[in-house]
């Protein structure tokens, strides 16, 4: 008997986790759906379901920035396949996510059988690239992909910490959230310094800001300029 599939949707908009969990039960009707709207929430999802077949992620999310979400799920739980859905549609941006190792990339305006056909791909062990993205020049960020190896290092708990630390945080608010004492917080901040390489606070949200990606609308204003 074949097991049910189990999806996870990350996105912040309620009405596109609905529309896009009302389609993935139309491409998989034996599929259990668990939907997050924040990073954090998504943190707390796939460590309560490791045995995810697929999360679908959108690039966009509160305590996300750019790729930082994709690089935590890549790198604590490499075992489960993401496929970035976003509603920037620059293939140099496809090809980056692909870069950090997302299974697949579907644009928010893609038909049903679009989205069905890299659903379909991933879950099968492929990699779904858009066909605009596979006729792109590309080169990889080799500064970018050093940042995400830096940023895969940190234990889960220490990205927890980073992520709210990029919110403008303090350790004793940090601390208090966590439910931790804040010389536990201090220790992770040292070793957050250590593994990204940096000495101050300042320099460490500034490297993770700089995997945040341009949204649709910036994209546009600058394109119409």
């Amino acid at each position: 008997m074949q097991l049910a599939k189990k999806i996870i949707i990350a996105d912040d908009h309620p009405l596109f986790r609905t529309a896009m969990q009302q389609a993935v039960k139309q491409l998989v009707p034996d599929v259990a759906i668990e939907q997050a709207e924040s990073l954090p929430e998504l943190q707390q999802l796939v460590e309560q379901h490791k045995d995810a077949d697929l999360v679908l992620l959108d690039l966009q999310m509160p305590g996300a920035h750019g790729y930082s979400g994709l690089v935590f799920l890549r790198s604590h739980y490499p075992e489960i396949p993401v496929i970035v859905v976003s509603a920037c549609e620059d293939p140099a941006i496809m090809c980056q996510a692909i870069d950090h190792e997302a299974s697949g990339y579907i644009a928010k305006s893609s038909p049903l059988d679009t989205i069905a056909e890299a659903i379909q791909r991933v879950l099968q062990g492929d990699i779904y690239l858009p066909e605009v993205a596979r006729r792109h020049q590309h080169l990889p960020d080799e500064k970018a992909l050093d940042l995400a190896e830096r940023l895969a290092s940190l234990t889960p708990q220490q990205f927890r910490v980073l992520t709210m630390m990029t919110e403008g945080m303090l350790n004793k608010q940090i601390a208090y959230d966590l439910d931790v004492s804040e010389a536990t917080i201090k220790a992770h901040v040292t070793a957050i310094f250590r593994k990204l390489g940096v000495r101050t606070r300042t320099q460490a949200v500034i490297a993770v800001q700089s995997l945040d990606i341009e949204k649709p609308d910036q994209q546009m204003a600058q394109s119409s300029q």
